[in-house]
């Protein structure tokens, strides 16, 4: 049976009506695979998920990645990992998804292999607050001028999961998950500024605002300038798409051509709970 999907407002990503529990009627594994690389984000409403149906959902896109965090992985289900604004006896719940809005990012790009593919499942969804910003970094890639095209071939970034942490920290009265996290330690690594998706072979922009150290042979002022030019550029409402999540949603991205944030939740007045696994 062909996907039934419906584009999003924003000029990518597309709903999808599909019950990924459903195995009688499920669509071929390339199939959807061919949606995610083409569409760079999927919405599947109204899914009824425990931890191994997300596995399992996810498994048919690829590789699940077990090299998580263990600090906030959950127990038996290896490649899952809980992110909650939720506290219980002075304890965060899972990876903090705090107040503040997070960070505009692309998952685990300070490991050497960029993370192909994240599932986001919604548990306990926010009255107010707490949607998460999509920005399409391959459309913002193309519509780059010529002239700054040609300033980012073939530049390097440093990604720091060092700094990530005592960025967040900073920024957050000195609540960091990545600092807690069992990642915390891992070296610094480079990506290029562009990434070439192996799939499909469009080309688009690697960013983060909190995660780069810098660009590899530019002093730190003009790193941080043209830095902060392209990040403007990406996220510019041209090229957002925002989530307004609602209980039994799953949303997938292709990490290698889109980058995301978290928007500001009260977590004194509103919880959030959503579970996460990759591809790699």
């Amino acid at each position: 049976m062909a996907l039934s999907l419906h584009p999003l407002p924003g000029g990518f990503g597309a709903e999808v009506n599909a019950d990924l529990t459903a195995s009688e009627t499920q669509t071929p594994s390339a199939e959807l695979a061919d949606a995610l690389y083409r569409h760079r984000l999927l919405v599947f409403p109204r899914q009824h998920l425990n931890h191994a149906d997300l596995l399992a959902a996810a498994s048919r896109f690829g590789t699940v990645d077990t090299d998580i965090d263990r600090t906030y992985a959950v127990p038996g289900f290896p490649g899952v990992t809980t992110i909650s604004n939720i506290v219980e006896d002075g304890a965060h719940v899972g990876i903090y998804d705090g107040d503040d809005e997070e960070e505009w990012h692309a998952d685990n790009s300070f490991k050497p292999k960029l993370t192909q593919a994240t599932f986001l499942y919604s548990v306990i969804t926010p009255a107010a607050g707490g949607e998460t910003r999509f920005a399409d970094a391959t459309r913002a890639y193309t519509d780059l001028p010529t002239e700054l095209k040609e300033r980012v071939e073939g530049l390097r970034a440093v990604h720091s999961i060092q700094q990530l942490g005592a960025l967040q920290s900073q920024a957050s009265g000195g609540q960091s998950s990545t600092a807690a996290g069992s990642l915390a330690a891992r070296p610094d690594v480079e990506h290029p500024l562009v990434l070439t998706h192996p799939v499909t072979e469009a080309r688009s922009l690697l960013l983060g605002s909190m995660v780069i150290s810098g660009i590899v042979g530019l002093d730190p002022d003009a790193s941080a300038s043209l830095l902060t030019e392209l990040l403007a550029h990406t996220t510019r409402s041209p090229y957002v798409y925002t989530h307004r999540w609602r209980q039994g949603d799953l949303v997938v991205w292709d990490n290698r051509a889109t980058l995301h944030t978290a928007s500001p939740c009260d977590s004194s007045r509103h919880h959030r709970l959503l579970y996460r696994t990759s591809i790699r």
